[in-house]
């Protein structure tokens, strides 16, 4: 049985200069005869590139949105409206809260372009996460309630959301990765990571028992300083991790660093990717 993860739009352009990329993230998995829609980037532009990949969206299992920030979450809204919402959702029960970025001066809103009432009206089926560790599928996996583990990985200051009419430092509980097993270990796909992507994989490894073979994704080390890039890197090398495809917002630093020290296990992934594993 095969594995197909296609990047359906990404930051970076990639050799096919006719996709459109954006600064967000969407996947296209293939496995068990079932077809999951992993993140819809900002504007629903994947739709676009998706059919000049030739992948067809209407059939659609599953859809996975890792948190409820737009570059993740926007082009769901036109997904559902143009395409198809005959497949079951899977979000995290606390991403409806409205999420915001503060500039020290002014808060700028970052959410979701959707409710739960959009959801309804839809006849969205969903499944809003709240367990640690959900099956969706024979060897398919959904970790959330991540284990804050490490002590270099802090929440951002300059994220936020509203609680009872407040804004507080966004602790990010509202993120989901999905982790599909293979016999040579755990292909896992990442969002954007803010719990600190160490955390979430030392979570992963510990519910699960499982080798990690590939991370693909998002892992937000752009603002990270030298220590924590530094700590990241270790404790990669201590997972044994064979392969790592993390873009998006890692940042064009640790990008850099994680080529230098990984050689040809790092590959850039950009906007029209795809990667086969034979499960």
């Amino acid at each position: 049985m095969k594995l197909t993860i296609t990047t359906l739009i990404e930051n970076s352009k990639g050799e096919h200069l006719g996709l459109l990329n954006e600064h967000g993230i969407s996947f296209l998995i293939e496995v068990n005869n079932k077809k999951i829609l992993f993140d819809t980037g900002q504007s629903g532009d994947f739709i676009k590139n998706a059919s000049t990949l030739g992948k067809d969206l209407k059939d659609i299992d599953m859809v996975v949105l890792s948190h409820g920030h737009y570059d993740h979450t926007g082009g769901f809204r036109r997904f559902v409206e143009n395409v198809t919402s005959d497949f079951k959702l899977y979000f995290h029960k606390n991403a409806f809260r409205k999420k915001y970025s503060f500039d020290n001066t002014h808060y700028k809103f970052l959410g979701n372009s959707f409710d739960k009432e959009f959801l309804e009206d839809n006849n969205v089926e969903s499944h809003l996460v709240d367990e640690d560790i959900l099956e969706i599928d024979k060897g398919i996996y959904i970790i959330s309630n991540f284990e804050r583990v490490t002590s270099f990985e802090k929440n951002n200051p300059r994220f936020y959301l509203v609680n009872n009419d407040e804004h507080v430092l966004d602790d990010f509980n509202d993120e989901i990765m999905l982790a599909i097993d293979t016999p040579d270990g755990l292909v896992v796909i990442l969002g954007c990571s803010h719990p600190g992507v160490i955390n979430m994989l030392k979570t992963l490894i510990k519910r699960t028992g499982k080798s990690i073979n590939t991370i693909i994704g998002g892992t937000h080390l752009v603002r990270a300083d030298e220590d924590r890039i530094r700590q990241t890197i270790e404790n990669f090398k201590a997972m044994d991790i064979k392969k790592f495809g993390i873009s998006h917002c890692t940042g064009e630093n640790a990008m850099n660093q994680l080529k230098l020290e990984f050689g040809d296990k790092y590959f850039h992934n950009t906007t029209g990717t795809v990667l086969y594993f034979d499960k």
